[in-house]
Order: structure tokens, then C-alpha cells, then sequence
């Protein structure tokens, strides 16, 4: 980038792209804010699409399980894709996150992919059956990533 022309005692006019902007990494505690409205949200639409489909959440009932397979599927598919659709939208960041200024970006602060923010999604599982400990890893790294975002390659930074 130094091998443009530059008269002596000039400064330089020219933005370093090697220099990346500094980010501030959201620690555990305003993820944790962030989801749990998220919960709240999502939680509350498939509890309204389970009554619009007449799904009972009792685990007592065992007369309806072939017929609940495919209704589960339809209830949960909002789940598993609102995360990975909002994350890879240009906010950013899901209903949560953005009510406390917070995005997942990758690396380097750009926005990430649909698939990657699906993987991210899906990695939950893996910090889920470490006892856990794979979220609370965001409270201990250096750049605040929990195990998920070191395993896709992301960062949920302030905005």
C-alpha cells in the first residue's frame, strides 16, 4: 500500500485496508440478554402456531405421536430459521441482539452467510452437550467468543 507517490512532509491521504476497525466483543451477559427476548419471541409465536394447529404440549398424551411428527417439524421450523435468517440479514442480528445493539459478523466484521449462521445455529448443540460450558466460554475468551462462533468462525460485536 506504501508504493503510491507521496511528496515528502505530506500526509497520508490514503485509508490503510490492512487496518481493521476496532471491535468491541459483547460479552456472555448481553448475549445472554439478547436471548433471552429472543426466547420470549420465538418461544410465544410457537406457542401461537401450536394452538392455531391444535397441538397439545402434553407429554402425557402418547395417543397422537404419529400424527404430532410432522406438526413438531412445522412448529420448530421457525426456530431453526429464525437465528440463521436474521444473523445473515443485513442487521445482523436477531430481534434480541439488536435491542441490545449487538451483531454476529465473521472475522473480519463483515456480515456472514446464510450457511454459516445456520452452522452457528446448529453448533449450539455441541456447546449444549458439554454441560453448557461451550455458552459460558463467551464470558472467558479473548475475543468473547463462545465455542459455536469458534467453530464457524464468527463474532458478535457492539454496534
Amino acid at each position: 500500500m506504501d508504493n503510491y507517490y507521496k511528496p515528502e512532509g505530506q500526509t497520508d491521504l490514503l485509508p490503510h485496508l490492512d487496518e481493521a476497525p476496532e471491535m468491541k466483543h459483547a460479552g456472555f451477559w448481553l448475549r445472554f440478554a439478547a436471548y433471552v427476548i429472543d426466547a420470549v419471541a420465538v418461544y410465544a409465536a410457537v406457542f401461537m402456531i401450536a394452538l392455531i394447529l391444535g397441538v397439545s404440549f402434553s407429554f402425557f398424551d402418547d395417543s397422537r405421536d404419529e400424527q404430532l411428527s410432522p406438526l413438531l417439524v412445522l412448529m420448530y421450523l421457525p426456530i431453526i430459521l429464525y437465528f440463521p435468517l436474521m444473523e445473515s440479514s443485513a442487521w445482523q442480528a436477531t430481534l434480541g441482539k439488536r435491542a441490545v445493539n449487538i451483531k454476529v459478523t465473521d472475522t473480519d466484521g463483515n456480515r456472514i452467510s446464510f450457511g454459516k449462521a445456520l452452522g452457528r445455529f446448529f453448533a449450539k448443540i455441541l456447546s449444549a452437550a458439554i454441560l453448557y460450558i461451550g455458552f459460558f466460554m463467551a464470558g472467558f475468551t479473548e475475543r468473547k467468543q463462545a465455542l459455536r462462533d469458534m467453530v464457524v468462525g464468527t463474532l458478535v460485536v457492539g454496534s
